[in-house]
């Protein structure tokens, strides 16, 4: 096959603002995990798939395989659809309130 490129798990991509490793970013439809720090139009590898503990809104409870969606406004996990981009689902249940949460990227463009 010579029109492969690459898996796609781990995408080098410009940042639209700075990030430190670690972070939840959402640039247009992919959402990663950055793997190091990027200031503003630097580029850094983004994971798409995998579990991270990621941040939280932290007034909600969270069930195991509860679908998680990206407030990019917040820079938080939540299981509120409207206004959000689904990015997986919760591995971990989640007590109210807690700041962290525990997510299994599924890698899928939405």
């Amino acid at each position: 096959m010579k029109n492969y490129v690459q898996p796609g798990e781990h995408l080098t991509l410009t940042m639209t603002a700075a990030v430190a490793s670690g972070d939840g970013v959402l640039i247009g439809a992919i959402f990663g995990v950055t793997q190091g720090a990027a200031a503003a139009n630097q580029q850094v590898v983004v994971v798409r798939r995998g579990v991270y503990d990621l941040p939280k809104l932290a007034a909600q409870a969270w069930t195991v395989g509860a679908k998680v969606y990206w407030n990019d406004t917040d820079k938080v996990c939540t299981t509120v659809a409207s206004g959000n981009t689904l990015i997986g689902a919760a591995v971990e249940a989640a007590a109210n309130p807690s700041a962290i949460g525990r997510v299994l990227l599924d890698g899928m463009i939405r």
